[in-house]
């Protein structure tokens, strides 16, 4: 479970997350170089969810280069090029949807391209907001609420760890310009 929040700003977009995991069993665990954001190349990935399809994209997918004009319509560039390479990093590396649990998605993903956030669910349909303000986890509906109500980010996730016993502190955070 997790607490993930990305803030749209005009000229950049931030992108936080907490550092506590747990498995099925309901053990906790954190580690420091176990990080819910990574970074591939230009693209910051924010990944929630089943353990498996997230360290495929954070980790083994190989996000497509990011042509000089994609900054036109980077909309179109997320759905028509970035979507299909993930489905197929997926599926060669033996992920497969669980049908069973369908109340809750299997991933959720914040994509930060050019400073732009994208939230991809596992149906690997492409979303954004207009109030620029994203979240996924378990926590996040507690930090949306707080960022709503005028809370600083910090204090957001501060928040959503007090009401959500699968976020914890230390709060991780990337930055990326547009």
């Amino acid at each position: 479970m997790t607490t993930i929040i990305g803030l749209q700003k005009t000229d950049h977009c931030l992108l936080i997350a907490d550092s506590r995991t747990t498995d099925d069993g309901g053990r906790t665990y954190s580690h420091p170089i176990v990080s819910k954001i990574t970074k591939r190349g230009k693209y910051l990935i924010a990944g929630s969810g089943l353990t498996q399809p997230c360290d495929i994209v954070q980790h083994v997918w190989k996000p497509p280069a990011i042509p000089t004009n994609a900054k036109k319509d980077l909309y179109h560039f997320v759905i028509s090029e970035v979507v299909p390479s993930i489905r197929e990093a997926l599926n060669a590396n033996g992920y497969i949807p669980d049908k069973e649990n369908s109340n809750e998605p299997d991933f959720l993903f914040l994509i930060a391209i050019q400073g732009t956030i994208f939230e991809l669910d596992d149906s690997l349909s492409v979303m954004m907001r207009d109030d620029g303000l994203y979240g996924i986890g378990s926590g996040s509906p507690y930090a949306i609420g707080a960022l709503q109500a005028g809370a600083t980010w910090r204090k957001a996730m501060q928040i959503a760890c007090k009401n959500n016993v699968f976020s914890a502190p230390p709060f991780i955070t990337h930055t990326q310009r547009r």
